[in-house]
């Protein structure tokens, strides 16, 4: 059975929250950005209805519409953050950030309890992820590559004939490019992206309608 992939849609930002999962019923979480408890409650039931058992919580980097579920997610299932390290000081402001929106932020983020390393395989069930490290959005991007199921969640890197801002602190264009350019189209045409906001894409799309590439 391959790898399915779950996608919601949370929060006034838009952002794309992953579950992927097979055949042994463990599941990853990625970038929850469930902020409102609606969302939350959507997200738990779906991992209920189908018997899912959580064991990876992951973050492709750490602006604050991917990291809002962090800590109910962690809390819920028992599971410690995984990022990049160089995430930790996006994650750090995430707190001001959010006065500067004037949205709440009553359920603050666990800091990380563990550092991905680049081109680390991350496994649970028979699924295995590759990082794949993708700055330029922000400092410490990951985009996790799954060879057997032909895909990747590719955060804020690449989207729909677009790419991720880079005038965020943290952010730089040239770096963002080479970073599609070395990490994401050397994956082949076939291979089907979901990035962090907006529809799924491929990387043979990519290479022929977007602007940026």
């Amino acid at each position: 059975m391959p790898t399915s992939i779950a996608k919601f849609t949370f929060n006034p930002f838009q952002e794309n929250t992953y579950i992927l999962y097979d055949e042994t019923g463990e599941c990853a979480i990625i970038d929850p950005g469930c902020y409102e408890q609606i969302e939350r409650i959507e997200l738990e039931n779906y991992i209920t209805e189908n018997k899912l058992r959580p064991v990876r919580l992951l973050n492709t980097h750490c602006h604050i519409d991917h990291v809002f579920g962090n800590k109910f997610v962690s809390e819920t299932y028992g599971l410690p953050l995984e990022i990049h390290q160089h995430e930790k000081i996006v994650l750090s402001t995430v707190p001001h950030v959010a006065m500067i929106y004037g949205m709440p932020y009553n359920d603050p983020s666990p800091e990380a309890g563990r550092y991905i390393g680049e081109g680390e395989t991350i496994a649970f069930g028979n699924t295995k992820l590759k990082a794949l490290f993708t700055p330029g959005h922000s400092p410490g991007s990951l985009s996790f590559y799954c060879e057997a199921g032909n895909f990747v969640i590719a955060g804020d890197v690449l989207f729909k004939e677009s790419i991720g801002r880079t005038d965020l602190p943290g952010g730089d264009f040239d770096t963002l490019i080479k970073s599609i350019r070395k990490q994401l189209l050397p994956l082949g045409d076939d291979v089907n992206v979901h990035p962090g906001h907006g529809h799924s894409t491929t990387i043979g799309y990519e290479r022929k309608f977007n602007p940026f590439l």
